[in-house]
């Protein structure tokens, strides 16, 4: 379902989840599984301003935007450890799901994709033809 292309991304993933950068904010953890005809994916953002997720599909690679305020800087805080600032991840999906057919949900923090199977994709029967007709081979 979900294309890797890269051998090295998890790692790079994993840096940018524990320190990221500036150009490449740190990503969203996620959770990824298919159930019977449907592909789910959940991304986990807590306190996240819903009005501030943004979702594109493009062909087969869907992007996820969110942002976090900012802290207020007249605070005097004991501890920050919350990545702040903007997110996003892309995921690449397969041929076999229906990209035109995504839903999205957001609630408790976290965001759910389902993206069904495409038709095309899915198992089927293939009846096979029968023919009663013999045909002797002369030699």
């Amino acid at each position: 379902m979900l294309m890797r292309t890269d051998p090295f991304r998890d790692l790079d993933r994993l840096t940018q989840q524990v320190f990221g950068t500036p150009a490449r904010p740190a990503v969203m953890p996620m959770d990824a599984w298919r159930d019977g005809d449907e592909f789910f994916v959940e991304f986990d953002l807590p306190g996240i301003d819903p009005d501030s997720l943004d979702l594109d599909v493009e062909r087969n690679v869907v992007t996820v935007k969110a942002a976090r305020p900012e802290l207020d800087q007249d605070r005097s805080m004991i501890a920050a450890e919350r990545t702040r600032g903007v997110f996003s991840r892309q995921l690449f999906l397969g041929e076999n799901l229906d990209t035109d057919a995504i839903r999205a949900d957001y609630r408790d923090g976290v965001l759910r994709l389902r993206v069904p199977i495409a038709e095309q994709a899915k198992p089927r029967k293939i009846e096979i033809s029968r023919s009663d007709d013999r045909q002797a081979i002369n030699a």
